[in-house]
């Protein structure tokens, strides 16, 4: 299996509107490589402008607002590329299209990174960030699963937000609950029963 990086990729409509995405980027080799679904504007974006930015965001709140329909997060101008990035991010790097293989369904657009930078320091991992990545990735695939599924998976990710979140990580864990609960026609809260997880688990290796 590729390497697959979670990023915010940046692209630019011809009219110069931003378009803000979380992305998993496929390492190949020596490029990266952007697979969306269409219909996207990310396609639309990058057939009428081949190059893009891919930003490692400081607030996970960015990925949970971007997958919840919170999109308006700050950008500046990238270095080399005529495009922008995420403005509060550790780092970003910038690419241009050199290759499309195209696709009925998903196309695949091939980049040649000609630019990185580091922002700031990272200084250590936090398991809440990472529960709140996946529990958005989930939120994206919810046409795709059981409820069942879905409240398995929500119940595990909640016990890392319920015991190392900040007010970031928490907010954006609320924004997704809330997709969450109205797909599924909910108005309980997983992360008020964060231990059922845990008792579940419990559960199956002693039935």
């Amino acid at each position: 299996m590729p390497l697959i990086l979670e990023t915010v990729v940046t692209t630019r409509s011809p009219d110069g509107s931003v378009h803000l995405v979380p992305f998993g980027l496929i390492q190949d080799g020596a490029e990266w490589v952007l697979a969306p679904f269409r219909p996207s504007p990310t396609i639309l974006n990058l057939d009428a402008s081949p190059v893009f930015a891919a930003s490692s965001p400081r607030d996970v709140r960015v990925i949970a607002g971007a997958v919840t329909g919170r999109r308006d997060w700050r950008t500046v101008p990238c270095d080399v590329i005529p495009g922008v990035r995420l403005a509060e991010s550790f780092g970003h790097a910038e690419f241009e299209v050199i290759a499309v293989e195209e696709d009925e369904t998903r196309p695949r657009y091939r980049g040649r990174m000609v630019h990185t930078a580091s922002h700031t320091p990272f200084i250590g991992y936090n398991r809440a960030q990472a529960a709140v990545l996946e529990a958005a990735i989930l939120s994206t695939r919810l046409h795709m699963l059981d409820s069942d599924k879905i409240l398995t998976e929500m119940r595990y990710h909640a016990i890392a937000i319920s015991k190392t979140a900040g007010p970031a990580e928490r907010e954006a864990w609320d924004w997704i609950e809330d997709k969450v609960a109205a797909a599924l026609g909910r108005t309980d809260r997983v992360l008020a029963n964060p231990d059922a997880a845990a008792r579940d688990a419990a559960l199956r290796r002693n039935p």
